[in-house]
């Protein structure tokens, strides 16, 4: 929890701006009320020399310029992550989607299938959840609901004998999403599957899911029984917002815990991260004490 990180870092672009004034004036030399444009440089050496001319001196401009340069820094938001940031959730429904074909509900994938989606419940941080079960035809189980204690009970006693039909049909459990989640915003839709049945017309109904605004996260399945599912099965869902082996699920319990609309929020983001802006904008304050001294 020690990686500093910039809340604005479009601030940074000005130190390389101040960098090339501070050059300039540097080359140019010190300013002499306008003097130096129209005297020699002798004379106007002269000219200091004897306290006729007061202009700006050395310690001035780098006064001036690490004072700006710190303000552009603390603009910047340099930034900790905070231990004790608050967790929040979206505000849409969740749907899992479980693959209940012979080929996970009669192997060991059941179990990786069942322990997955209540990680999935889990990852929700009080997000409605709601259960499809699919095989030949897909069936609403549970609509969403924000008590996902009554859904722990019910993917805990699935079993071969759960499904009344064979088969696998993906593309049934899509179009029954897809209703479920028509008037929702900010919706995700989690399938747990091996990859069985991804037919065109699967892709087709996961092109109609995802062009409503509905997440589409994948959870794959290995160990299934019957014969094996093309390792590429997944590739045609173009727009699969995150995918993880159902054995390892981090990067979909991520999504879920962070929706975008929470992270186009900069407000909330910001509750993540402790700003040292302030404080770095008063270290500022050290060099600008300069530009207020008397001269003697």
């Amino acid at each position: 929890m020690s990686e500093l990180t910039l809340l604005r870092p479009w601030w940074m672009a000005a130190l390389p701006v101040l960098v090339l004034l501070a050059l300039w004036i540097w080359r140019r030399g010190p300013d002499a009320g306008g003097w130096q444009q129209v005297m020699p440089a002798r004379m106007l050496a002269a000219m200091r020399a004897l306290g006729h001319l007061q202009g700006q001196t050395g310690s001035f401009g780098v006064a001036s310029f690490t004072a700006a340069g710190l303000i552009a820094l603390a603009l910047a938001g340099p930034a900790l992550p905070r231990s004790d940031a608050p967790v929040l959730a979206g505000n849409g429904a969740v749907l899992i989607a479980i693959d209940m074909s012979p080929s996970v509900a009669e192997s060991p994938a059941l179990a990786d299938a069942q322990a997955a989606a209540a990680q999935v419940l889990a990852a929700a941080n009080g997000r409605p959840v709601g259960l499809i079960l699919f095989a030949g035809e897909a069936y609403d189980v549970a609509a969403p609901t924000a008590d996902p204690a009554t859904l722990e009970t019910q993917i805990a006693v699935l079993g071969p004998e759960t499904m009344p039909d064979k088969g696998s049909r993906p593309a049934a459990a899509f179009a029954l999403a897809r209703d479920m989640l028509s008037d929702v915003s900010d919706a995700d839709l989690v399938l747990i599957s091996d990859g069985g049945g991804l037919s065109a017309d699967a892709v087709a109904e996961a092109e109609r899911l995802t062009g409503q605004g509905i997440r589409l996260l994948v959870l794959t399945l290995a160990d299934a029984a019957g014969e094996p599912v093309n390792k590429n099965a997944f590739s045609g869902l173009e727009r699969i917002f995150a995918s993880a082996p159902a054995r390892a699920p981090d990067p979909v319990l991520d999504a879920l815990a962070h929706s975008p609309a929470l992270r186009r929020d900069g407000a909330l983001t910001a509750l993540h991260f402790r700003d040292l802006g302030p404080l770095v904008a008063v270290l500022a304050l050290l060099p600008m004490l300069v530009l207020f001294r008397r001269s003697g």
